[in-house]
């Protein structure tokens, strides 16, 4: 599956259940990690929970087995790896607190730390 679609696939399903503030980074030239992340909020754990859950179940109707699920047991931050695309749904609290959104538009690309000489 193309990123884009991987992309509106995603989007998608967090918009089905009322995600909040659903924000897209291109992390693509920050790290080799991945090249996408999708950042949301939810309510309540629960929201949270059911958020992270329609994504999943959604990508496995597409034939996509996620990498990997973190964070379901206290549901203020849950992670769904999709390989290209990496998804964070979290607490509004938890998103404000670690503020993903700056850190990753801060960080240097990988070419700019070695021309530095910084090790990435």
């Amino acid at each position: 599956m193309q990123i884009d679609d991987l992309k509106t696939l995603v989007i998608d399903a967090l918009e089905s259940l009322k995600g909040q503030d659903i924000a897209t980074l291109d992390v693509s030239r920050l790290t080799s990690v991945t090249d996408l992340m999708v950042v949301t909020s939810g309510t309540s754990t629960r929201h949270v929970s059911a958020l992270a859950n329609r994504v999943v179940e959604t990508a496995k109707e597409h034939g996509l087995q996620p990498l990997g699920v973190e964070g379901q047991a206290g549901s203020d931050w849950v992670l769904v790896d999709l390989g290209e695309l990496v998804v964070h749904v979290m607490l509004v609290e938890t998103r404000r607190l670690y503020d993903l959104e700056r850190l990753w538009s801060d960080l240097p690309s990988d070419g700019e730390a070695e021309v530095r000489g910084e090790r990435v």
